[in-house]
C-alpha cells in the first residue's frame, strides 16, 4: 500500500474545478491566495507519522498588464522510517494565473520507491484543450471551460466556495488524460483544535464517484479556516484499511501576519 502517494493525493488531488465559465474573482475572493504563504501539514495513517507535505505560493516572475502569476508548489515526502521501507519524494509545480484562477502549465515529478516519472501538462483554455506529455508520448486532448489541476484547484475552491453550510461547485479536474468530475459541498461549521489553537472551520466534503486517482473508500473531507484566509487545516481520506489524515502543524497564520 503506498501510503505517500495517497497521504500527497490528499493534498495535491483534493479537489477539481468546473463551474461554468469562470469570471475573474473578486478583490474579497482573491484574498485567500496569498503570495509568500507556505504551509507544513504531518501525515499519519492509524495513528502512524508517515510523511511530511508542504504547500507553498511563490511569486513566479512573470507579471503583464493581462496576467499576474503564481508558482503552486505541492512537496510530499515519507518519514525516515518509512523511507528504509518504500522512499516517496512527490514534487508538483503548476503556474496559476491570479486573475482568470486558472492553470497555464503543471509538472508533476513522482518518485516512489524505484518508480520515476514526470508528467506534464500545458493548459490552452481558450481553444478547450490540453497538452499532456507522459513517459515520451505527448497527446492533445479536450478539456471542459475552467478546468484545473492538481493543486490549482484547491487554491479556486479557497477562492470562490461560500463557507457555508450547503454552499457547494459541481467540479472538473485533468489528470491521467481525463476529466473528472467532483462535487464539493460544504456540511457543517465546527471548531478545531491543533498546534495553531482554535480556529472555526467548514467542513466540506469532497464527492468522488470513482477510484481513479488513488484508492478512495467514501469521500475525502477538508476543513478550511471561516476567516478570508480559507486556510485547510485538516485533510482526510479513508482507505482500504483506516484514513489517512493530514493535519497542519506550521504556516497558520501566514508569514504576512493574521488578516
Amino acid at each position: 500500500m503506498n501510503l505517500l502517494w495517497y497521504s500527497s493525493a490528499v493534498l495535491c488531488l483534493l479537489l477539481g474545478v468546473m463551474h461554468g465559465a469562470q469570471a475573474a474573482p473578486t478583490q474579497a475572493q482573491a484574498q485567500a491566495v496569498q503570495l509568500g504563504e507556505r504551509l507544513t501539514y504531518d501525515i499519519s495513517w492509524l495513528n502512524i507519522l508517515a510523511g511530511t507535505a508542504v504547500m507553498e505560493v511563490r511569486p513566479d516572475g512573470t507579471t503583464t498588464e493581462d496576467t499576474s502569476l503564481a508558482k503552486l508548489i505541492t512537496t510530499a515526502q515519507s518519514r525516515p522510517a518509512i523511507t528504509k521501507f518504500f522512499p516517496v519524494d512527490n514534487r508538483v509545480e503548476s503556474d496559476f494565473d491570479l486573475r482568470t484562477q486558472l492553470p497555464q502549465h503543471m509538472v508533476f515529478h513522482r518518485r516512489e520507491g524505484k518508480n520515476k516519472e514526470d508528467i506534464e501538462y500545458t493548459f490552452h483554455h481558450a481553444e478547450g484543450t490540453v497538452t499532456a506529455v507522459r513517459q515520451g508520448t505527448t497527446e492533445t486532448l479536450p478539456i471542459p471551460a475552467g478546468t484545473q489541476d492538481l493543486i490549482s484547484c484547491l487554491y479556486y475552491v479557497r477562492n470562490q466556495l461560500p463557507m457555508t453550510p450547503g454552499a457547494s461547485l459541481m467540479l472538473n479536474v485533468h489528470h491521467d488524460k481525463k476529466n473528472r468530475q467532483v462535487e464539493v459541498r460544504v456540511e457543517k461549521i465546527e471548531t478545531l483544535e491543533g498546534v495553531w489553537g482554535r480556529a472555526e472551520t467548514a467542513q466540506v466534503v469532497v464527492i468522488m464517484p470513482f477510484k481513479g486517482l488513488f484508492i478512495n473508500k467514501g469521500s475525502i473531507r477538508v476543513w478550511f479556516t471561516t476567516d478570508a484566509r480559507r486556510i485547510p487545516v485538516r485533510m482526510k481520506a479513508k482507505v482500504i484499511i483506516g484514513a489517512i489524515v493530514a493535519d497542519l502543524v506550521d504556516g497558520f497564520p501566514p508569514p504576512n501576519g493574521p488578516s
